[in-house]
């Protein structure tokens, strides 16, 4: 039974409408001088990528760009971002993108700073110490990665998404700048919001910190839900409720999109010291073999997940529904709780989410193999406030195919 909870984030947060031109003062202040920069050619092509290079190299820093992310980067992809960091030498990296280049930056450091490959510190807290100072911008308001302790890969030869989690991949600095996520497109906006939202959720459903079975002085990748983390949770909640379709409908509104952008990192701040669970579990092989974007895999189960866990998480649930902008008042709590879910619905179908997992492509008979893997990620089993069979993620994945 657990007493003490713990809570860790980046080193610094540096948030609003034109903080990416603090970079340069940020990094001078620390001494860097070689820069090694990931990100995509989607923002080299945007201009993006300018805005955030020149004023660096005007302040006498040497820049280094490593343009070659993709969407939910692949092992092989890992392996070309190293080996160009180990040609350049950096003192510092730098992401820039969405998570998934934010999470090649990170599994980069690692394997820079440690040896080896990306894939020797898959897994829970495989990284021996420090890694070279991590710098994350985001473009997107979705995966929370500037904040996180995670990095997500694509391992193509097990159709299966692998994550290598440590508090050592936790970015130094964060600079979240709104401003870069007005070119965001609408799907992307909308695939990231919901992926924001499915970590809120997750973290303020995860099963009590008190609860978490955990041997004397054993560490876990997730704390269980915790004071600190539910607070974050639920006001990410509230903002997504308010911005969310704003931001896919309007892409210049500028509310919609600061309100996404602390929405994603509050959200990132909660699930990674909480948790993510079932939803996340799931997706990693559906996402993996039906090569869907991580938060449109998300988003879809989503409901479906929640709806199993609804009879241990009445009382919160009714209360997400009501952060969600649900009118709540005069009903039960049971009847509140099912409007949490049907208004995570709306949400789905108002930014085009798909419903079910036969909109994605996939067939009835992947369905046993899905759950069989996901079964198989213990620390997201552990976390999740019902205790699953392998039957009953398969069950979920029944009604959300």
């Amino acid at each position: 039974m657990g007493t003490v909870w713990q809570f860790h984030t980046s080193g610094q947060l540096v948030f609003g409408w034109g903080a990416v031109r603090q970079l340069p003062a940020l990094m001078l202040r620390r001494k860097f001088q070689r820069v090694f920069l990931v990100t995509d050619r989607v923002l080299a092509g945007n201009g993006i990528l300018a805005q955030v290079r020149a004023p660096l190299v005007e302040a006498g820093l040497d820049v280094d760009v490593f343009d070659g992310g993709e969407p939910e980067p692949s092992v092989e992809s890992a392996l070309r971002t190293l080996a160009r960091a180990r040609q350049y030498q950096p003192d510092v990296i730098v992401g820039l993108g969405g998570g998934s280049n934010m999470d090649l930056a990170k599994v980069t450091a690692a394997a820079f700073t440690h040896g080896g490959l990306p894939s020797d510190y898959f897994g829970w807290d495989r990284i021996p110490g420090p890694v070279v100072p991590l710098v994350c911008v985001p473009t997107t308001s979705g995966t929370g990665s500037e904040v996180s302790h995670a990095a997500v890969l694509t391992d193509t030869a097990n159709a299966m998404k692998v994550s290598t989690l440590s508090n050592y991949l936790r970015p130094g600095i964060a600079v979240v700048d709104p401003e870069l996520t007005l070119t965001c497109p609408a799907k992307v906006t909308a695939d990231s919001g919901i992926d924001a939202l499915t970590h809120a959720i997750e973290a303020c459903t995860a099963v009590d910190f008190r609860a978490l079975e955990l041997a004397e002085n054993e560490t876990a990748a997730y704390e269980g839900r915790t004071p600190l983390g539910e607070c974050l949770a639920e006001k990410a909640i509230e903002l997504i409720g308010r911005h969310l379709v704003t931001a896919v409908r309007e892409p210049r509104n500028r509310e919609a999109r600061e309100g996404m952008s602390l929405a994603a990192t509050l959200a990132g701040m909660a699930f990674s010291n909480c948790a993510v669970a079932v939803v996340h579990a799931l997706e990693y092989p559906m996402g993996g073999e039906l090569h869907v974007s991580h938060g449109a895999g998300n988003g879809l189960l989503l409901p479906f997940v929640m709806r199993f866990n609804l009879p241990e998480r009445r009382a919160t649930f009714a209360r997400i529904a009501t952060l969600l902008g649900e009118h709540t008042s005069g009903l039960g709590e049971a009847a509140a709780a099912e409007l949490a879910i049907s208004a995570v619905e709306k949400l789905k179908r108002e930014i085009g989410i798909p419903e079910c997992i036969r909109d994605i492509g996939g067939r009835e008979d992947q369905l046993p193999r899905f759950a069989a893997k996901a079964f198989a990620i213990k620390r997201l089993m552990l976390v999740n406030p019902r205790q699953p069979t392998e039957a009953d993620l398969l069950g979920i994945l029944r009604e959300a195919f």
